[in-house]
């Protein structure tokens, strides 16, 4: 049996990064998905935030995404981060963006009318024209696969069910970034992060919100508002 236990959400972006790095070094663990709309007591007594991911072990409990991260990339044999100290921080400063940009895309799926739409999109836009000069391809700095490359992939997923509702013109038309966004996507653990049935459950998520992108969802699917 193993003592790693991760408490997962099965919409939750943030909980992939910890499941791709259990995945890329096979790290054995249980994996629970929780309601967060009707958490468990138990859950409750467990998370300080009330937030997913949540990692029991060795009787004591984690919180935060990339808190969780790190600590399963430090603890097992090899890194997901580059040797050289600037370029580990330089890594780490871009997984803090990209955290931003997940915040930007919640923005984007729950701005109410068109006009804060195209507000959150632009915004959106130019949070991907400004890595795309730092991305050495085909992953984020060359041939290796990194901890970040696995964030950002978390943050690719989205696009595919967006670009299933409309083209919004979201992501920079510069080579590197498709380049990025195909290898990364093609990483069998960034691929299985999610559970299965994910695209459907998000594009059944995004037709119940009461927005914009929510709206354009239900006509793309051809289903009726339903209540969130």
């Amino acid at each position: 049996m193993t003592d790693l236990h991760l408490i997962s959400h099965n919409l939750c972006p943030y909980v992939q990064r910890a499941v791709i790095v259990l995945s890329e070094k096979a790290i054995p663990h249980r994996r629970t998905y929780i309601d967060l709309a009707d958490k468990p007591e138990w859950f409750r007594s467990l998370s300080p935030l009330g937030r997913v991911p949540v990692l029991e072990t060795g009787g004591r409990v984690l919180f935060e995404s990339q808190v969780i991260a790190e600590y399963l990339d430090e603890t097992t044999p090899g890194s997901l981060h580059p040797a050289d100290p600037l370029e580990r921080a330089r890594h780490r400063a871009w997984i803090a963006f990209g955290s931003e940009t997940l915040a930007a895309i919640g923005k984007l799926y729950s701005a109410a009318d068109e006009a804060a739409f195209a507000a959150a999109a632009g915004d959106l836009r130019t949070r991907l024209e400004r890595i795309a000069p730092e991305v050495e391809g085909p992953f984020f700095a060359g041939e290796t696969f990194r901890l970040v490359d696995g964030v950002w992939g978390t943050i690719f997923r989205y696009f595919e069910t967006f670009e299933a509702i409309g083209d919004f013109g979201l992501m920079p038309e510069a080579a590197p970034m498709a380049v990025w966004r195909a290898a990364v996507m093609a990483r069998a653990s960034v691929r299985e992060a999610p559970p299965e049935g994910y695209p459907a459950r998000l594009m059944e998520f995004l037709c119940a919100r009461h927005s914009h992108l929510g709206g354009l969802a239900r006509a793309a699917c051809g289903t009726a508002a339903k209540p969130l």
